[in-house]
């Protein structure tokens, strides 16, 4: 263990209280403030993790706080379930504590204090950080520099919930056993000046306790007298159900679904992950534009959270709802849709290139056309032997115009040939007509699945790519005025 450098170990960054002005005793220094910029790569080479756990060291590895949590409460719900009749009054108010408890994470934790996606006025701060509470998964300042840290180092071994090291690790796993190294440096400075953040840090246990367990149990037991049934149920049962829905923000949304804006790291977009984390599931568009306050962008996505701070924003209790850019969010989705349109055609076989091709004669063309079917369509000649037999208009067109040009009959003389008809005989070419292509015909000739081509920036001609030298004609002041 002396060899191993303390996950707690980090460039030094010390948080700075002003003494000679307390109205700004809460002001911090950024924590990332002097990291340096290699930080990831300085992170791994000069602190070393914790020795992988073993069952012989399981016990001593345990984070038993979190375990006693997400074990005790499972256990009670449970245990209330087959002993604890559920009242359909107790079953409503469960569903709805769910949401509320649920929006203060995802409303409030997640997309008012980790992302700042927008303002909230102070009712509706005070709200989320005790619906936030009430979802027993810590205080707002924690839990914003857990996440801003997985934004930050996403899939790296300085993600605290890296999807990397498996489904169950990010789901729960990064909670049960203490972390073999600690999580990158995140600034959380700006909540350190929040009076809801600070006001809700130092009450956190009896919040808990109070927005957790009194409350739901008391709504039911004053309601409708079911005070057993809002405990186990609309308490107990519930929390258990929060608990899971926003660790599948960790787990399931970096696993199941499609990657529409970036496959570069592991978030995914998916409807039932969205049904699963009140709206949170479209996680690959979030990663990519983590300050827009929606999740979802498209009007039939499911995304409740959105919609809640929509509705506030009407009623003024929330400002400056943040929206990324329609023109970036495109370009996005028009990256990935290239990168998928490259990876198709790379898989399909297209005509060789005319230079590629033998120039043959007039002559030529004649006397090789008496054994083999050859015609002449656009200054090409094409071996259409395996046509004869599955030309729609019959055989008869197709051994009428062998060892001839058949351009204008094939060009709409008989018949206006589809794209793939275009396409198919583009791919009989064995040579081109001394002489050359038609006058007129250059662009019919070229096949219609290849007058589109997604090309590599590097694939590209010089005339249409940037270089250094670009602007060389540019005089200074035009450059830098």
């Amino acid at each position: 263990m002396s060899s191993v450098v303390s996950t707690r170990t980090a460039p030094q960054v010390y948080a700075k209280l002003s003494l000679d002005a307390p109205k700004r005793r809460y002001d911090e220094e950024p924590a990332d403030l002097n990291i340096p910029d290699n930080y990831v790569q300085w992170v791994l080479k000069n602190q070393k993790e914790l020795p992988p756990i073993t069952w012989q060291t399981l016990w001593g590895e345990l984070n038993y706080l979190s375990l006693s949590i997400l074990t005790i409460t499972p256990a009670i719900a449970i245990w209330g379930i087959f002993n604890v009749k559920l009242r359909w009054e107790t079953a409503i108010w469960s569903i709805i504590y769910y949401f509320i408890t649920g929006l203060g994470i995802t409303a409030g934790y997640h997309r008012l204090w980790s992302h700042r996606s927008y303002n909230a006025s102070k009712p509706l701060e005070y709200a989320l950080a005790m619906a936030g509470t009430g979802a027993v998964q810590g205080s707002i300042k924690w839990w914003c520099r857990g996440h801003r840290a997985h934004h930050r180092y996403t899939d790296t071994p300085l993600d605290p919930y890296d999807a990397n090291k498996g489904f169950w690790w990010s789901h729960v796993g990064w909670m049960l056993v203490k972390p073999r190294r600690k999580p990158g440096v995140a600034d959380v400075s700006d909540l350190s000046k929040s009076a809801v953040v600070r006001w809700q840090h130092r009450w956190y246990v009896w919040l808990i306790l109070g927005m957790g367990f009194v409350f739901p149990t008391v709504v039911a037991g004053f309601g409708w007298g079911d005070w057993a049934g809002g405990f186990f149920y609309a308490a107990t049962a519930r929390l258990v159900f929060v608990h899971h829905s926003t660790f599948c923000v960790n787990s399931l949304a970096h696993w199941l679904g499609e990657a529409p804006f970036d496959d570069k790291h592991t978030p995914r977009d998916h409807m039932i992950t969205a049904f699963v984390t009140n709206g949170e599931g479209y996680h690959n568009f979030h990663h990519q534009f983590p300050v827009d306050y929606r999740n979802a962008i498209k009007w039939y996505q499911y995304d409740p959270t959105k919609w809640f701070i929509w509705v506030c924003s009407k009623l003024g209790l929330a400002t400056h709802l943040k929206t990324f850019p329609d023109n970036e969010v495109k370009k996005g989705q028009l990256a990935m849709q290239l990168k998928r349109l490259r990876e198709t055609q790379e898989s399909l076989k297209f005509a060789l290139d005319p230079n590629d091709l033998p120039v043959i004669s007039w002559e030529g063309f004649r006397e090789q056309a008496k054994i083999r079917a050859l015609v002449v369509i656009g200054g090409f000649i094409h071996d259409v032997s395996s046509l004869i037999d599955e030309h729609p208009g019959g055989r008869h067109l197709i051994l009428k115009n062998i060892g001839k040009d058949a351009t204008t009959a094939f060009f709409g003389g008989v018949y206006d040939h589809s794209n793939a008809a275009h396409n198919w005989l583009s791919m009989m070419r064995v040579g081109v007509l001394s002489g050359g292509v038609q006058h007129g015909l250059d662009d019919k000739n070229i096949p219609p699945s290849q007058r589109l081509w997604v090309a590599r920036y590097n694939e590209l001609s010089s005339s249409g790519s940037t270089s250094s030298t670009a602007c060389s004609d540019v005089d200074e002041e035009g450059l830098l005025g």
